[in-house]
């Protein structure tokens, strides 16, 4: 079996984009979190996949609810890719403007674009869980991605 640590030295060599993936909790609070596990799946009918470590405060809402938002990060926001991955998961939202898609989950602006989204299935992953999801809108933008690449978040332009 492969160690941990030469699993990630080799993985970071794969280059990723960066999300913020949010939805509601109870009584309407936004949640979220960085996520760099996303990719598209199917053009027909159109669906993604996210992968959610099961740690995560936000976990049990997303696998156990009805949709979710993905947020397509700008190399303009680092930040919000440390604050969503490392701060408290209660205060991620404090102080940034939100708005809202079209299934009611909260939208991060200056994104590159967002995704907003309807759980099909969850499957299990190790320590975390692969959720498939069935794109119900969603919008794009023209800038530059944040991508994480050998441990850095950086621009395609760095």
């Amino acid at each position: 079996m492969v160690e941990e640590t030469k699993f990630r030295r080799v993985m970071g060599h794969f280059p990723t984009g960066v999300t913020v993936v949010t939805t509601r909790g109870e009584k309407g609070a936004p949640l979220g979190l960085t996520v760099s596990a996303f990719t598209s799946v199917s053009l027909v009918p159109v669906r993604i996949l996210i992968c959610i470590h099961k740690d995560a405060a936000a976990h049990g809402l997303i696998v156990g609810g009805s949709s979710f938002s993905v947020n397509i990060l700008s190399s303009l926001q680092e930040r919000l890719a440390i604050r969503f991955a490392s701060s408290v998961a209660e205060e991620r939202f404090a102080g940034l403007e939100v708005l809202e898609s079209p299934l009611g989950n909260p939208l991060l602006t200056g994104t590159l674009g967002w995704l907003d989204c309807e759980v099909r299935d969850v499957f299990p992953g190790g320590d975390h869980s692969v959720v498939l999801a069935e794109v119900m809108e969603c919008q794009a933008r023209e800038g530059d991605p944040l991508v994480f690449y050998r441990g850095e978040l950086k621009g395609l332009g760095s």
